[in-house]
């Protein structure tokens, strides 16, 4: 039997992450999601809605009109019932989907612009952008193109991870002290901490995707 390499075991421990796991379904309206939460934790403690009633003081009708979400609760409202189900008041909210941004941008019109550093027959097309997403990571995903009248590459240098794919031409890559030779289909994935650029540009047009991620600004 042929043992993992060391490689092969890293990533397997690294990719913990399930990507086709669906979550639990949200509500996009805060009033349906307050009141879901407070049914569930209601129920879990096997009480009837007149006995959190009574415990809260408010209404039968009230305590309903919450959980099937038809009121807004008050922030008064909430306290009461987080210490009446021993549970914090931010528990309420974590059924709460907030809206999610996305990003489309249709073949041939992403933002053309120029990176720090960009030397002439150098273009970059910045391909999606969404500020204060929820994962705490800034992605800037190019489409970046070399042409004959390309000038000598400038060295990058710069905080975050960036995936490289090989998409059309050849050159040879440079990150580090390494050189790698990348032809269509070839990818490059490392720390941008390290200088990095085309070393040399062997077969043109070349053209490749650049995906760098970095931590988010506080």
């Amino acid at each position: 039997m042929v043992k993992d390499s060391k490689s092969e075991r890293a990533a397997k421990l690294a990719l913990a992450q399930d990507p086709h796991a669906v979550r639990e379904p949200r509500a996009n309206n805060l009033e349906m999601a307050i009141g879901h939460e407070v049914r569930t934790f209601r129920k879990k403690l096997g009480l009837t809605v007149a006995d959190v009633a009574a415990a809260t003081g408010m209404s039968v009708g009230m305590l309903s009109k919450i959980e099937n979400g038809n009121i807004s609760a008050s922030l008064g409202t909430l306290q009461s019932l987080s210490t009446a189900l021993g549970v914090p008041i931010t528990a309420f909210f974590k059924g709460y989907e907030e809206p999610r941004s996305a990003s489309f941008v249709k073949a041939g019109e992403g933002v053309h612009l120029e990176r720090r550093g960009t030397r002439a027959g150098h273009h970059y097309s910045l391909l999606g952008h969404i500020e204060n997403n929820t994962s705490g990571v800034t992605v800037e995903p190019y489409l970046i193109s070399l042409n004959t009248e390309s000038d000598v590459f400038p060295t990058f240098q710069h905080e975050g991870m960036e995936f490289l794919y090989m998409l059309e031409g050849e050159v040879v890559y440079r990150h580090g002290e390494k050189l790698y030779p990348m032809q269509p289909g070839d990818s490059l994935f490392f720390d941008a901490d390290a200088p990095h650029g085309p070393e040399q540009l062997v077969k043109l047009p070349a053209r490749y995707l650049s995906i760098i991620s970095y931590p988010q600004q506080k």
